[in-house]
């Protein structure tokens, strides 16, 4: 005798259960996202000579640079200031970015990943 609806093995009720899972994880995935773009990332170099405030979408919001840091005969160092603490404030984003990711990694269980 066949089986009537369903998925074969019997998972039709747990295909359901699996795709409102899927679909509740995905709202929260996008929540985190859309937090973590708004949230503002601060690093400095130099001491504190130079900072760079940017959000999670990569973009630079502020540059701070103290006037004891202009040194018109030594502009490098002013150049490499500003680059350090950019890339500083880019590996706070993605490691803010990668942490809030991890917490969804484990409810992919469900799914045999």
């Amino acid at each position: 005798m066949a089986k009537r609806g369903g998925y074969p093995g019997g998972m039709g009720g747990n295909m359901n259960n699996l795709m409102k899972q899927a679909q509740r994880m995905q709202r929260q995935m996008e929540e985190a996202q859309k937090a973590l773009e708004e949230k503002e990332f601060t690093a400095s170099a130099g001491g504190g000579a130079v900072s760079v405030t940017m959000n999670g979408r990569h973009e630079v919001l502020k540059v701070t640079i103290s006037p004891d840091a202009v040194d018109p005969d030594d502009v490098e160092m002013l150049e490499d200031m500003v680059m350090a603490a950019m890339n500083e404030a880019l590996r706070q984003i993605d490691e803010a970015q990668a942490s809030s990711m991890s917490g969804f990694a484990g409810g992919l269980g469900g799914f045999g990943f």
